[in-house]
Order: structure tokens, then C-alpha cells, then sequence
């Protein structure tokens, strides 16, 4: 029997639930060749929607190509990546991906290792360097091959903001963006898991990414979508649990994917037959001893102007920090403080603005905060 519940990790098959529409619409702009823009907060499961619709195109004459660019922290690291995980993509064997990769890309010595990534099965070395090759020979990769073999290419690259952290960015986004644009029978989908650094990326006028795609963003998943695929997932594993008991799990994790999944597992391994309120608790302090790690590390930097900070928000203060009841009460320091200290609490994704007001971006962090620094 397959695990009921998934997180840490993108979710296929079974474990997948609604995104009807979100795949719709990816799928049709992958088969019609429209750039992707897919933003939104973490564990929102943008990487399994992509994998789900990359896995729906299996049999399709498109080749769908998936990277993950986290670890690149240079151009050409980025270069690497990109032309390796392209060739691992079109070709079906090892002796393929050195015949292809010698076809398209001279002065290079592929070398070929098993992979750590379960999506391949192995991973290959091409050693590209400004010695060896321009940024526009790498870049156009994908469109001469595609044009070669006559199908057309999606390439989805996740952590995609990490482009903008790295050396001379702005010049390295505009080289790129001037490669991509021209492409006819290669197309980009583009997603990562830092939500403010994607905006910017996007969103700006002055950026060179600029309404480079079809730009949605990637909403929670609804209570009522939820909570029959989560007493479905407890009901065939022979547990039983009720329809306020599997809401409480939705709701609780704010629905966010990842913690809905993750709560729920918990629950579940707490469980023998039928969910109680006793068991639900047991697993909900699973969940935060799972994530107290991470949260004590978050808060071990912040100055007490950051702490004071989110405990206004977790007082329900949204908006007007710059009163002087709020400023006096939470001993926030002075107006023009403020905005520093809004900038730093965002750029490490530990509050996000939206039109209501002012956030915290973690649901569970919330929970643990109040709990523990309140």
C-alpha cells in the first residue's frame, strides 16, 4: 500500500488533489508553445503541478525537460545545468546523450554518473566554461535540437529566482531573455519557492523577464477540496476519520499543501481505527516538534524589533504599524524604522504584504511562534 499522505517531496498519482484548472491551462501552454510564470507562497505544490502535467505528456510528441537550479550559483553553473539536464531529457540512453551532446555542443568531454535524482537515471558532466562556450551557444541548445528532431521542447525550471541572486544578474537575465524570446519550438516554464524574489523577477517593468509568459498565480487549494480527498485517503487505508476532523486538519494548516499533507500523516500514524480529538492533538505536536528545528533557527537572529514585529501580527495588527499605540505597545521604535524593519522580515520570507495588509507566511510558524515567544 502507498503512504496516504505525502510531503517533502513533489506528489503524484494519488496523492495529487484538485488543481483541475491550474493543469488545464499549464497543459494547453505547453502544448501551444506559451511561456509560464507560476508564483506563489511556499508548499503550495507548484512542482507537483508541473510534474503531474510533465507525466501527462508522456506519450505527447513534446519532451517536457525539468531542472531544479537551486545549488547554481554562477552563470555558468547555470549554463551546466541547463545543457545537461536538456540533453538528459531528449535522449533515452546513454549512448545518446554522448552521441547528442558532442552533436550540439563542440570542445566538450561528457562524462555520464549514476544520478541521485529519481527522475533519472543518470547524470551527466559536460564541463562548460566561458573557455569553452558562449552563453548564447548554450542557450540556444534546446531550439536546435527540437529543430533537429522535429518536435517541440518545454523546458521548466524550478528555483528560478535563484537567477537573480547570482554574480551580474541583471546582465546575465537580459542575455538570456534576448536567446529565449526568438525561440519558436522551444518553450520556458519557469516557478520557484521564493514567492518576493519571484515577484520582482516578474512583475517589475524594469526587469528583463518582464511579461515574458502566461503569469498565474498558484492558490490554496479550497477546504471543500480537501476534505474528501483527505477522509478518502484515510478511509482506504482502513482508518476512519470525520468530515469536521479532516476540516479542522485543512484549516489548520491554513491549506497550505505541504502542511495539510504533512498534518494529516501525523494524524494518521497516531491513529488505529478512528480519529479522535486526542489523536489530532498528537499529531499536531508531532508536526511542530518536526518543525521547531527550523523555526528556533529562524528566530535565533532576529533583533527584538523583528520579534515585536511578528508578535503584532500574531496579535491580529495588519495594518498602521506606524500608530503610536501600536509602535508604544509592541515597542516597535520609531516610524522610520518600520520599513527596514518590513524589508528584512520579508526578504527572509518570514512575512509577505498582500492587499488585506501585512502577514505572516507560514501557518505553522504561527502556531509554534505564539506558542513559544509569546
Amino acid at each position: 500500500m502507498s503512504k496516504p499522505f505525502i510531503y517533502g517531496m513533489s506528489v503524484e498519482g494519488e496523492n495529487f488533489t484538485d488543481r483541475e484548472l491550474e493543469t488545464k491551462r499549464l497543459m494547453l501552454n505547453f502544448e501551444n508553445g506559451v511561456n509560464s510564470i507560476l508564483i506563489s507562497p511556499r508548499r503550495m505544490g507548484k512542482t507537483s503541478l508541473v510534474r503531474k502535467v510533465q507525466n501527462l505528456m508522456k506519450e505527447s510528441q513534446t519532451k517536457i525537460v525539468y531542472m531544479d537550479i537551486y545549488k547554481c550559483r554562477t552563470e555558468y553553473d547555470f549554463y551546466e545545468k541547463y545543457a545537461s539536464s536538456i540533453i538528459q531529457a531528449t535522449a533515452t540512453r546513454m549512448e545518446q546523450m554522448i552521441e547528442t551532446a558532442r552533436q550540439f555542443l563542440v570542445s566538450i568531454t561528457p562524462r555520464i554518473s549514476y544520478s541521485p535524482d529519481p527522475y533519472t537515471d543518470f547524470s551527466l558532466s559536460l564541463g562548460i566554461t566561458p573557455q569553452t562556450h558562449t552563453p548564447e551557444e548554450i542557450l540556444e541548445l534546446p531550439e536546435r535540437i527540437a529543430l533537429s528532431k522535429g518536435y517541440d521542447i518545454v523546458v521548466c525550471i524550478d528555483e528560478f529566482q535563484q537567477l537573480g541572486e547570482i554574480p551580474n544578474s541583471i546582465a546575465v537575465q537580459k542575455c538570456i531573455r534576448s536567446v529565449w524570446q526568438h525561440h519558436r519550438h522551444t518553450s520556458y516554464c519557469l516557478f520557484g519557492s521564493k514567492k518576493h524574489l519571484m515577484s520582482q523577477l516578474f512583475y517589475s517593468r524594469n526587469m528583463p523577464f518582464y511579461q515574458f509568459g502566461d503569469m498565474f498565480f498558484l492558490k490554496k487549494i479550497p477546504t471543500e477540496k480537501w476534505v474528501p480527498f483527505i477522509i478518502d485517503r484515510f478511509t482506504t487505508s482502513g482508518k476512519q476519520i470525520s468530515e469536521q476532523l479532516a476540516e479542522k486538519i485543512a484549516t489548520t494548516a491554513d491549506n497550505y499543501s505541504a502542511y495539510v499533507q504533512q498534518l494529516a500523516w501525523n494524524i494518521f500514524a497516531q491513529t488505529e481505527k478512528v480519529v479522535t480529538e486526542e489523536t489530532f492533538q498528537a499529531g499536531m505536536e508531532a508536526t511542530l516538534a518536526q518543525a521547531s528545528p527550523l523555526f528556533v533557527e529562524m528566530t535565533a537572529s532576529l533583533s527584538a524589533y523583528q520579534l515585536n514585529l511578528i508578535r503584532a501580527i500574531c496579535q491580529g495588527y495588519h495594518t498602521d504599524f506606524g500608530k503610536k499605540e501600536v509602535t508604544s505597545r509592541f515597542a516597535l521604535g520609531t516610524r522610520s524604522n518600520l520599513p527596514k524593519l518590513k524589508q528584512s522580515l520579508t526578504d527572509r520570507e518570514i512575512i509577505e504584504t498582500t492587499e488585506e495588509g501585512i502577514f505572516l507566511s507560514d501557518p505553522l510558524f504561527q502556531i509554534w511562534f505564539k506558542r513559544e515567544m509569546m
